[in-house]
């Protein structure tokens, strides 16, 4: 496996924005405003051209070389599904659909910093490559950041420690698509059209639930046979709820929010009488992959955990649905990614194994940014002191309890200083996205490396 490094021949550029991929690609430009009215030939060596994307797009985007839109920063969800799919995206470029027409020949490139590009016509570029057995061997743990199942089994020939971060929404939204409530009640279901949809996928379910467990089970399993033994950290769903409602029957157990972003997401969710069930499903398909399967390398983890008590709700919850922390081995983690999760860092890791911080919530968090909106994108900095100091109180914290605490996101890759910090401060894993995997892992080699050559200069 290599690491490749790309150099483009200049060309007329139509738009600049985000860069997600550190690539190059030409395709054809497909412009597609809504999911519902995409192609049916849409495929590799296409590139999508929209307005901006949300999770009903997801399969969409899976069969795409790269997308391009206008509105979105380097933490929107197009930006997220790219860099877990391997495909490139420009994000918030304001005029994509303005400037770039259906079926322009087009090149798509982000090997500039941050900083994406769109060229008129198929550009030339030139590719580097260096050996991944020339890279640094880190002693800190590097592990990846998945979504898609299919992915798995390639991905696992990567030199990582294993999976930091798999999101369990992907699976919902592309290999189930159906709210889980929706099944829950599926002979109470107020719109018909949603009753013969949702029949039409689970016609060979007499108990429709059973498709959601079983969907469930055998993506999940997927990832964790194909790291086995290495571990495998599985977020339980983090849908917004205008996300879920975009589920097949989710409109009906759905509120709309003004600001879903900060609503009824993640933990919150699961212990509440309006999706307790669904959360059920969910930990019985954990449950599953677990004891029935044997893969015991799946860890488990809760996003969004607002406040001690309701971790302890969430737990309590798990218990009641056959997760018992460390029964068979099983860990429980918690995203540390609201600043509630660091000022009382003690008393979450009572409760917890460990820690995960979510560098995208945590920055938006600290900083009032919203991560979505291209406007303020600029002020969105992992590396911002207000972060960093964030970051360095709930190291210190979890050191004192024994609790491990990994971070997932881009920064580390794409900022060797950041890097260096968060070895510096003792991070316990840095996990990164397919595509600054090799990147990542150098990062993390040269920090360790400039860290002793700093000890051993200072101690001469």
């Amino acid at each position: 496996m290599s690491l490749r490094q790309t150099g483009i021949r200049s060309g007329p550029v139509l738009c600049w924005g985000y860069g997600i991929g550190h690539r190059i690609v030409s395709g054809t430009a497909r412009v597609v405003l809504s999911p519902r009215d995409a192609p049916a030939d849409l495929g590799a060596g296409d590139i999508l051209i929209t307005d901006i994307t949300s999770p009903d797009w997801d399969p969409i985007l899976k069969k795409v070389s790269a997308i391009v839109t206008n509105r979105g920063g380097r933490t929107s969800h197009a930006a997220i599904v790219a860099r877990e799919v391997g495909a490139l995206a420009v994000v918030g470029t304001s005029v994509a659909t303005d400037v770039i027409h259906d079926g322009d020949q087009i090149t798509v490139s982000c090997v500039d910093a941050q900083q994406g590009a769109v060229y008129a016509g198929a550009l030339r570029w030139t590719e580097q490559k260096t050996e991944v057995e020339t890279l640094p061997k880190p002693q800190t743990p590097c592990m990846l950041i998945l979504a898609d199942p299919d992915q798995a089994l390639r991905l696992s020939q990567l030199p990582s420690q294993g999976v930091g971060l798999f999101r369990m929404e992907f699976c919902v939204t592309n290999d189930i698509g159906i709210h889980p409530m929706a099944l829950v009640n599926y002979h109470e279901l107020p719109d018909q059209e949603d009753v013969r949809a949702i029949w039409r996928l689970t016609e060979a379910y007499a108990d429709k639930s059973a498709y959601f467990v079983d969907r469930l089970t055998q993506s999940v399993a997927m990832v964790a046979a194909a790291f086995y033994p290495r571990p495998v950290l599985i977020r339980f769903s983090d849908f917004k709820t205008n996300e879920y409602a975009n589920l097949l029957g989710g409109r009906s157990f759905e509120p709309v929010e003004e600001n879903p972003m900060l609503g009824w997401r993640g933990a919150s969710r699961y212990y509440d009488d309006r999706y307790a069930e669904g959360f059920r499903l969910e930990c019985e398909a954990m449950r599953r992959v677990r004891d029935d399967l044997g893969l015991t390398n799946l860890k488990l983890m809760v996003p969004f955990c607002r406040t001690v008590e309701e971790g302890k709700r969430v737990l309590d919850r798990m218990a009641e649905c056959g997760l018992q922390r460390h029964r068979n081995g099983l860990e429980v983690y918690v995203m540390a990614e609201i600043p509630s999760n660091i000022v009382q860092a003690r008393e979450f890791a009572r409760l917890f194994d460990g820690f995960s911080i979510g560098s995208n919530d945590l920055t938006q968090l600290t900083l009032g940014v919203d991560r979505d909106s291209s406007t303020v994108q600029g002020l969105f900095s992992e590396n911002d002191p207000a972060v960093r100091t964030m970051i360095s109180m709930l190291l210190l914290s979890a050191h004192k309890t024994g609790a491990p605490v990994g971070i997932c996101g881009q920064g580390p890759s794409d900022d060797p200083a950041f890097a260096e910090f968060l070895v510096k401060e003792g991070i316990s894993s840095l996990s990164f996205n397919p595509d600054a995997f090799l990147r990542g892992l150098k990062a993390v080699g040269d920090a360790e490396e400039n860290l002793v050559v700093h000890a051993i200069g200072f101690a001469g």
